[in-house]
């Protein structure tokens, strides 16, 4: 995320856009926690005494922290990161890796996944984000910083070598002052100069771990995965509609959309959930979620929408819907699941099993379009202020899938 902590804050104070502000203790001991670009500028930056940004640049705005604010941010912005792929691994509040290996057959080619991204975080958060791409986790954080501010840069293995060679050391993983000085020392400045050395050379100088790992850094060669090192996950759909609305009806027809995408994505990925979560944006933003855990795991689009349904009618009938999305959580792999819920044999019986199963084998081949629900063809339009009625179903400005989040929510 660009500028994080500072981002936030011209969120909710957009008329201090364009000019330098910095987030940060503004007492006699406090740093800098987030700057502007507009302050970088000046020289400002992150874990910098207050006073000295003060001095670099003059009249700079200071904003207090709040640390509340962030926490939630970040936790929308993981939220959007498990909905392109259940491999988020986050390094922090604003960053992340994501292994998007197995998205790209739904969401497309690589360059399309990390431009839907950015413009997701923009248009639902009002947050910039910089996406670098690559085949190895060094490369990608690597791309992302010299992509920033608001960038994208996609580096594809063939221009790994000839990215990475003319970088100073310091661009590698691992080398901070000292082990610069010691590169320095035998004549290396480049990272390219780094691999045409032989690695027992190095070994010798900078012990085994940092002398390999440099080696194979500076060769363009990462072997770590993304690594979640988290089982809450979850798998889910949302739709944001392009216009506000209270029709009851139409929402029920959305939910019983979402609920199918929700529950073909948990078949391809062999899981089935215990709680059904429902989340409902209303007009003024606010949000709210609710869930029901279920006797028996399900991955039944048929469970997972007479579930939602329950629990829209909870909630406020007279309220205007922006966002409504349905989240299958708290996943067990499919083939530990015994037995199947029984609500009734129109819903989860065997024979709703097998046509499922038959429908995902027809979207895998000929896409989403190919076959659906008669009752999901002519959704009716919410209505506009002050009328009732039906029409064309709007078009959402936008609709997204999610496999299971690691992230958090």
């Amino acid at each position: 995320m660009d500028a994080f902590f500072a981002s936030v804050e011209l969120r909710r104070r957009p008329e201090l856009r364009g000019r330098p502000m910095m987030v940060a203790g503004d007492s006699g001991r406090g740093v800098v926690l987030s700057a502007t670009y507009e302050a970088r500028r000046s020289g400002v930056r992150s874990a910098m005494p207050t006073g000295r940004a003060k001095a670099l640049c003059p009249g700079i705005i200071v904003v207090e922290p709040d640390q509340a604010a962030y926490r939630e941010a970040s936790r929308s912005v993981m939220s959007v990161f498990g909905d392109v792929t259940p491999l988020v691994e986050p390094l922090s509040v604003d960053e992340a890796f994501l292994d998007i290996s197995g998205a790209r057959r739904l969401a497309g080619r690589p360059g399309k996944i990390a431009a839907d991204l950015r413009a997701r975080l923009s248009d639902e958060l009002g947050l910039t984000a910089t996406v670098g791409g690559a085949a190895t986790k060094f490369v990608a954080k690597l791309a992302s910083g010299l992509a920033k501010p608001d960038g994208l840069l996609l580096v594809p293995p063939q221009d790994v070598i000839a990215l990475l060679h003319p970088l100073p050391v310091r661009a590698l993983w691992g080398v901070g002052p000292k082990t610069a000085q010691t590169l320095e020392a035998l004549g290396l400045s480049t990272v390219g100069e780094i691999a045409a050395v032989e690695k027992t050379a190095l070994i010798r100088h900078l012990g085994r771990a940092t002398g390999s790992k440099l080696h194979e850094l500076a060769n363009g060669l990462d072997a770590r995965s993304v690594e979640t090192g988290s089982t809450d996950k979850s798998i889910g759909a949302e739709t944001t509609f392009a216009s506000d609305t209270a029709d009851r009806r139409f929402l029920g027809r959305e939910l019983l959309g979402l609920a199918e995408r929700t529950a073909r994505r948990a078949r391809e990925a062999g899981l089935c959930g215990r709680t059904v979560s429902l989340k409902l944006r209303y007009e003024d933003f606010s949000t709210v979620t609710r869930s029901l855990t279920l006797p028996t795991p399900t991955d039944l689009s048929g469970v997972i929408h007479t579930t939602a349904s329950a629990l829209l009618d909870k909630l406020a009938p007279g309220a205007r819907v922006r966002l409504v999305g349905i989240r299958l959580e708290g996943l067990v792999r499919a083939d530990q699941v015994s037995e199947q819920m029984q609500l009734g044999a129109e819903q989860d019986g065997p024979g709703w099993r097998e046509a499922e199963g038959a429908l995902d084998r027809v979207t895998a081949r000929f896409g989403s379009a190919a076959v659906r629900r008669a009752s999901l063809f002519d959704r009716p339009a919410p209505p506009f202020e002050g009328q009732t009625g039906s029409g064309t179903r709007p078009k959402s400005t936008k609709e997204s899938d999610s496999v299971p989040d690691s992230a958090g929510r």
